[in-house]
């Protein structure tokens, strides 16, 4: 499509550091340091105008982007993770999984201790991995589901995923292995920070650039009533979906691509670019 894409890994991840919390400061794992971080990486690229587009944290930092810096991004796409603006209110993850979203149980289990004193070693991190991607278990035993979080004691039973060939989850184990789960799981630990950082900074909440949102309609993490109210922030919303879970990018490629294929064809080279 003539674009110059650019694929980051989020702070923690990949080929990134993965400072240590403490004696270093969560707000590095924020929102908006990723933001930043994301604008000072277009400048070095002399991108003065970007597209975002991502998946699970990745979604939800695309948002943020056009938040902290609504000069730099002429469009975005998020797929399974919905928008939610600002609050003035901080809500805890605890409360909020025990009144509205016990889906979000598992995000508790992440942020404590029990996971990262767990999975030490590369073939560790190659179980979880497998298991938050499907693997079974010879009896059915899965490795995660969203009311509990990782099943520790399931993950050795475990045969490979569908989703990737065990060359593939090397790599992903690979990656882990460099630093450890520190890092991912901080992005679990960083609730208030994000709130702190935004806390009345942003008049409305309102994105106004054009943003596609591709729901995965068996997203247990994410289901589609979590998008509900994303038309009153977001003037202009297009919304799709594909019959998938959370792994939607891995389920259902050609669905997706044929997807953003449209929309760029529309709102990016289209008349209602702004790029």
């Amino acid at each position: 499509m003539g674009l110059r894409v650019v694929c980051l890994d989020i702070m923690g991840f990949g080929g990134t550091d993965a400072p240590r919390v403490p004696p270093e400061d969560i707000s590095l794992y924020g929102f908006k340091r990723a933001a930043d971080d994301i604008k000072e990486l277009a400048h070095q690229l002399e991108a003065p105008k970007i597209i975002m587009g991502g998946h699970d944290w990745g979604g939800a930092i695309v948002y943020r982007v056009a938040l902290w810096h609504p000069e730099l991004v002429t469009n975005l796409f998020s797929v399974c993770t919905p928008y939610w603006p600002p609050t003035d209110t901080y809500t805890p993850l605890t409360h909020l999984v025990n009144t509205k979203l016990p889906n979000f149980r598992y995000q508790v289990q992440l942020g404590g201790k029990e996971v990262e004193d767990r999975l030490k070693t590369r073939e560790d991190l190659k179980q979880f991995l497998n298991g938050v991607y499907g693997g079974q278990g010879p009896k059915g035993e899965v490795g995660f589901n969203t009311e509990s979080g990782v099943l520790l004691d399931n993950l050795p039973k475990l045969g490979l995923t569908k989703l990737l060939s065990d060359r593939e989850l090397d790599y992903y184990a690979d990656e882990y292995a460099r630093h450890g789960i520190h890092g991912t799981l901080n992005w679990y630990r960083n609730r208030k920070q994000n709130f702190d950082d935004e806390y009345q900074r942003f008049d409305s909440g309102q994105i106004n650039i054009p943003v596609l949102f591709i729901q995965a309609t068996q997203d247990s993490a994410l289901p589609p009533a979590l998008s509900a109210n994303m038309d009153q922030f977001i003037p202009n919303l297009t919304r799709k979906e594909v019959d998938a879970d959370h792994w939607a990018l891995w389920q259902t490629p050609l669905e997706v691509n044929d997807i953003l294929k449209a929309w760029f064809e529309q709102h990016v080279f289209g008349s209602k670019s702004s790029l």
